[in-house]
């Protein structure tokens, strides 16, 4: 696979191309992606954050070989994906789409579509056909888009290589994703783009790993539950989430919840005064 590098476009395939931010860390991992669709009228998939290198290699890879901005895309409205947005329009006005969120937690507030996305919705341009995919969890707001030619699809933070995404509630829903995961078995995928990572093979095998893990997980988190009776999250995370580093366990305590909720929800368990326990049904 192409090499990941920062502030410099990478070609994955014809017509499509990556730049990477220069913004890696314990949540974005080797940085944020941004995909250019395209080779003269290019659409942006994730802009990305705003940082004057990472927006100065998206112009400066659109405007090589001779490229003009078309389009801009946005997975979602987190701060690692979408303010570049605002940059990219002072270079030039062109038609923003996404969607916004159901809440301000985490959310780039800057961010205003000309089109609010709809799910199966499709973007035609002369270069690439983008289809707008629903996938509601990691946020209320998030989108996957697939390159309809080449099968390719931009999962912005819905699928990560390297680590699975943290659900973090009330904006994070854990049923909504593992839904959302299973919707993707639908379509004809070739590859996976995600917003952080490298392009990843074999799409299909790749989301019914992600699904049977997080069922996996909430198996484990009722086996706990029936095992302590009731228990906090500061209690069930050292079981539950053993098989990860304890220094992970802050952002697994999230995951943890939201688990937790669907489980809450499905009347599969319950809490008072801050303490879990298994429902029996």
């Amino acid at each position: 696979m192409p090499e990941l590098v920062h502030a410099k476009a990478v070609r994955l395939a014809p017509g499509l191309r990556r730049v990477t931010a220069a913004n890696p860390g314990v949540m974005t991992g080797t940085g944020t992606n941004t995909y250019l669709l395209g080779e003269r009228d290019v659409a942006v998939v994730d802009p990305g954050p705003d940082m004057p290198q990472h927006v100065d290699a998206i112009l400066a890879a659109i405007e090589h070989g001779g490229g003009r901005l078309a389009r801009i895309f946005a997975t979602h409205t987190h701060m690692d994906h979408s303010p570049a947005t605002a940059s990219l329009l002072r270079h030039r006005k062109v038609e923003v789409i996404g969607a916004l969120a159901s809440d301000r937690m985490f959310q780039d507030a800057g961010f205003s579509p000309d089109i609010e996305c709809s799910h199966d919705q499709v973007f035609d341009g002369p270069e690439y056909s983008l289809r707008a995919i629903a996938t509601p969890g990691h946020v209320s707001n998030h989108f996957c888009f697939l390159e309809q030619n080449s099968g390719y699809l931009m999962t912005g933070d819905h699928i990560m290589n390297g680590s699975t995404v943290v659900i973090i509630p009330p904006s994070g829903d854990m049923a909504a994703y593992i839904n959302s995961l299973k919707i993707l078995l639908d379509y004809p995928l070739t590859r996976l783009a995600p917003g952080h990572g490298d392009i990843m093979e074999s799409p299909a095998a790749v989301v019914q790993w992600l699904v049977d893990h997080r069922l996996q997980r909430e198996a484990r988190v009722l086996e706990v539950l029936r095992a302590h009776g009731e228990a906090t999250v500061d209690e069930l995370v050292l079981e539950v989430y053993s098989d990860v580093p304890v220094a992970v366990h802050p952002v697994a305590k999230l995951s943890l919840l939201a688990h937790l909720i669907k489980l809450e929800q499905e009347r599969r368990a319950a809490q008072a005064n801050k303490r879990w326990s298994a429902v029996s049904i």
